[in-house]
C-alpha cells in the first residue's frame, strides 16, 4: 500500500463546537449504526407496562403522565428542546415505568429525526443520566500508578477484526496501566470482548460489582459486563430493537463505562461521528483520549493504512491523521490477515501471542502493538507511537501481559466463587 506522508489539515480548538449536526429541523440525520447496540445481549427483558396507581398514593416522581409534555415538545417544539429537558426525558427512560413503551419508541424517533442525537451536549447529557443509573462501583486505589484507562469501539463497522480492543487491554495492563475495560457481548461481529474473555474462562458475566475493589487490588486488568451494570438499558432493550433505525443508545455504549476512565481511546466506525465523540468525551470530563476511525470504517486503528484521530489533551481537540509506518515504525498489512473468527478461535489466538508465539513479522501482533501504543500513549506511558510499540513488545516477550490476563482470571473467579 502507498504510504502518505502528508497529513490531512489538523485543526485545533478549546472544545470543539456543540452545534455539530444540531439543526433542529427535520430531516436531519446522524450516522449511529443500526448494528451497534453492544449495551445488552439478546436476553433483555420488555419494560414493563406502567402499574396502576391506587386510590391516595402519591404520583410518582417519573410516570407516562409526567413524560408526555416532554415527548409533545420535542416533536412540536425541537427547536426549543434543550439539554435540560433531554436530561429530564432520560430520567423517565431509565427510570422503570417512567414511560410507555409507544412513548419511548416516539421519542427516539424523534430525538433522532430532529437531529437533536448529533448535537454532542444532548448526547454528553444522555450519557451522564445513565451513568447516574448505573450500579454503584468502588475499584480502590487499584494497582499501578497514572489515570485509570479505557479502549473500546462503536462496532458496527462490518469488519469483523480480531479482538484487538480486549487484547491491547490486557498487553497493556501488563505494561502498568490500569484498565478497566466496559464492554459487552458481539451484537454485529463473531466475537465480542465478553465472548471472548469467557472463552478464556475470565467469568465476566458472574462478576458482582461489589467485588470490583478486591479484583483492582490484584489486577491492573478489569473488565465491566455491561448488562450487569446498567439495568435500565436492558429493559429498554426491545424497544429499541423493534425500532428499524439506530437511536441515540448506539453510541452510548463507549461512553457509560461506570468507573468513568480519565484517559481513553474510542474507536468509531464513521469519520463523521469523530467530532461529536471526541466532544462529548470532553464534556463528560475525560482529560485525554484519542477518537479513531480508520480509513476503511473500521474502530480501532487500522493496520492496514491511514487513521483519523481526534486528540483530546488538556481541554483541547486536534484532528490530524497517523499511519503504521510514518508514526509506529510498522509494516502495513491487510484487514484480511487480522479478520477475527469464534470466541474460542480468537482466545487461541490471544493465548499464542501472550506465549510470545506469534513474532514482530505477525500481522495480528502488529495489529495489538499498534492499538496498544495508543492506550500506552494517552496513560502517559509513552511518549509517542514508537515508545508506544517497544513497551508492548516487551510486554509480550517477558511475560507481563500474560501476567496480567492470568491475575484477572484468578481473583475472578475467587470472586465469583465466594459470592455463591
Amino acid at each position: 500500500m502507498k504510504q502518505h506522508n502528508e497529513q490531512h489539515p489538523g485543526h485545533s480548538s478549546k472544545g470543539a463546537s456543540s452545534g455539530s449536526g444540531s439543526g433542529s429541523g427535520s430531516g436531519s440525520t446522524t450516522p449511529f449504526n443500526n448494528d451497534t447496540n453492544r449495551i445488552v445481549g439478546d436476553d433483555s427483558r420488555a419494560v414493563s407496562p406502567s402499574p396502576k396507581q391506587a386510590p391516595g398514593e402519591p404520583e410518582p416522581e417519573y410516570s407516562p403522565a409526567s413524560f408526555a409534555p416532554l415527548l409533545k415538545k420535542l416533536v412540536l417544539y425541537p427547536s426549543t428542546f434543550t439539554s435540560v429537558d433531554v436530561s429530564l426525558a432520560f430520567q423517565h427512560l431509565a427510570a422503570e415505568a417512567g414511560a410507555a413503551p409507544a412513548q419511548i419508541g416516539a421519542f427516539l424517533a424523534a430525538l433522532r429525526f430532529s437531529g437533536k442525537d448529533g448535537n454532542p451536549l444532548i448526547v454528553a447529557e444522555c450519557a451522564k443520566v445513565m451513568q447516574s443509573h448505573a450500579a454503584t462501583v468502588d475499584v480502590g486505589e487499584g494497582l499501578g500508578e497514572g489515570p485509570v484507562c479505557d479502549i473500546v469501539g462503536t462496532g458496527g463497522d462490518g469488519q469483523n477484526t480480531f479482538n484487538v480492543s480486549t487484547t491491547a487491554a490486557i498487553v497493556a495492563a501488563g505494561v502498568g496501566c490500569r484498565v478497566y475495560k466496559h464492554g459487552n457481548k458481539a451484537a454485529t461481529s463473531s466475537s465480542g470482548s465478553a465472548d471472548i474473555l469467557l472463552s478464556l474462562d475470565c467469568p465476566v458475566t458472574l462478576i458482582p460489582p461489589s467485588s470490583l475493589s478486591e479484583i483492582a487490588s490484584s489486577s491492573r486488568f478489569l473488565f465491566l459486563y455491561a448488562a450487569t451494570y446498567h439495568p435500565s438499558l436492558v429493559r429498554l432493550a426491545p424497544i429499541r430493537k423493534s425500532l428499524a433505525f439506530p437511536t441515540v443508545f448506539n453510541a452510548l455504549g463507549p461512553l457509560i463505562n461506570p468507573v468513568k476512565p480519565k484517559a481513553m481511546i474510542v474507536g468509531v466506525h464513521s469519520k463523521c461521528l469523530g467530532e461529536i465523540f471526541v466532544e462529548v468525551l470532553r464534556i463528560t470530563g475525560v482529560k485525554r483520549a484519542w477518537v479513531v476511525c480508520g480509513r476503511e470504517g473500521l474502530d480501532e486503528i487500522s493496520i492496514q493504512g491511514e487513521t483519523d484521530i481526534w486528540d483530546l489533551k488538556d481541554d483541547t481537540i486536534t484532528a490530524r491523521v497517523i499511519h503504521p509506518t510514518r508514526d509506529f515504525g510498522l509494516p502495513c498489512s491487510p484487514l484480511s490477515l487480522v479478520s477475527g473468527g469464534s470466541p474460542s478461535e480468537n482466545a487461541s489466538s490471544l493465548n499464542s501471542l501472550l506465549d510470545d508465539q506469534l513474532g514482530p513479522s505477525n500481522p495480528i501482533e502488529n495489529f495489538v502493538v499498534l492499538n496498544t501504543a495508543a492506550v500506552l500513549i494517552v496513560a502517559g506511558k509513552a511518549k509517542d507511537g514508537f515508545e508506544g510499540v517497544e513497551l508492548a513488545r516487551k510486554s509480550l516477550k517477558n511475560g507481563s501481559a500474560k501476567k496480567a490476563l492470568n491475575d484477572f482470571r484468578d481473583v475472578a473467579k475467587k470472586v465469583v466463587e465466594n459470592s455463591q
